[in-house]
């Protein structure tokens, strides 16, 4: 049975790469990844502008995530799709990085096939559908179907050099609601047990098919995004870094804060990625933060590409209204036909992606 990456592995690994500098990834036209991946919404030609324009603005790295429930559908169909979506990104010097499961189900819905529901207006990620669906997670009988997924994928693209690294579980345990709901209100208690519990299993059934490419989970729980000490000591966490071949996180903070984190988790003697960051409003941003990831040799995937239909160039539902952020984006980097929102910040990209 493949075994979890010792610290000399990885880092042997880490030395084949160059510095990732990426993007998490839903083209304009979908909202969310159940509309990107669907056989009657998967917009090839959008993929292949939207990608080019990230090449051309110099960028060598994407994060995305793929749909149990399109697989449970059309498992041949999503095979081919994830194929030939690999082909896109290649092809524009992109190594990809898939995410197969996912909690963050902010529109409150269990996923389905069909039409999605369109964004709900001034909500930020409205629409955003989990993977497999949180009350598949909170039901064991219904994991032999989700192993079946996890083994199906890795075990079909495991020697694909298109793909860098599987990132298993996105968010475990992330209980939000943005939709239809009071501010602040959660899911159900129940899905963090479950979700540790998955995630554990997860990682064993990844490594029973062998894959050559390295596992990750990121931490992701920043109680205080002033002050970074408890990050990362949520049990999730803590098994998700123990359990990764590299290590990965997720921070919305400030360069100050993320030199901390970073800090602390080169303690694992592994390669660092910070697999969501860039929260304009809250002091993350690309002018500090990306040339802190360049020095530290952190590949960086910053949260969004293209102004979409996901809308996550506006901040979050519990992030406070102030007059001087008026006009100010959260995330995202683009606007609809490619150009910059900030030429600064692309001028940033292609200066320090350089080989």
């Amino acid at each position: 049975m493949y075994q979890h990456w010792t610290p000399e592995r990885a880092q042997n690994w880490w030395m084949q790469q160059e510095w990732g500098c990426g993007f998490n990834y839903l083209p304009r036209t979908a909202v969310n990844w159940l509309e990107m991946w669907q056989e009657e919404t998967f917009d090839i030609a959008t993929l292949q502008q939207e990608l080019k324009w990230a090449q051309g603005y110099g960028y060598n790295a994407l994060r995305t995530n793929l749909p149990f429930t399109v697989w449970a559908h059309d498992r041949d169909g999503l095979i081919n799709r994830i194929d030939h979506f690999l082909s896109i990104a290649s092809s524009n010097g992109l190594a990809v990085m898939l995410t197969l499961l996912d909690d963050c189900a902010f529109s409150g819905d269990e996923p389905f096939i069909g039409q999605q529901k369109p964004p709900v207006p001034g909500v930020h990620n409205s629409q955003g559908a989990g993977s497999p669906g949180r009350e598949k997670v909170l039901n064991p009988e219904c994991w032999p179907q989700i192993e079946a997924y996890v083994k199906d994928i890795v075990g079909h693209f495991r020697h694909d050099p298109r793909i860098q690294i599987w990132d298993l579980y996105n968010e475990p345990g992330n209980s939000g609601v943005f939709v239809g709901a009071p501010k602040g209100m959660a899911y159900d208690a129940r899905l963090e047990f479950y979700a540790l519990s998955l995630m554990v299993n997860v990682f064993a059934w990844a490594r029973e098919v062998s894959p050559v490419q390295p596992l990750t989970v990121a931490a992701w729980h920043v109680p205080d995004r002033n002050d970074c000490r408890e990050a990362f000591t949520h049990p999730i966490d803590v098994a998700a870094l123990h359990l990764s071949d590299v290590t990965s996180f997720h921070a919305y903070v400030d360069a100050r804060e993320q030199r901390q984190i970073v800090s602390r988790l080169s303690a694992f003697q592994r390669p660092v990625l910070c697999t969501e960051w860039l929260a304009r409003h809250i002091g993350s941003d690309m002018a500090d933060t990306l040339p802190l990831f360049k020095e530290k040799d952190v590949s960086c995937y910053h949260w969004g590409l293209v102004q979409g239909k996901t809308q996550t160039w506006l901040p979050w539902p519990d992030i406070a209204h102030h007059p001087e952020n008026t006009g100010l984006w959260f995330h995202d980097v683009l606007m609809a036909d490619g150009r910059p929102y900030h030429e600064e910040e692309m001028a940033l990209v292609q200066t320090l992606s350089k080989r």
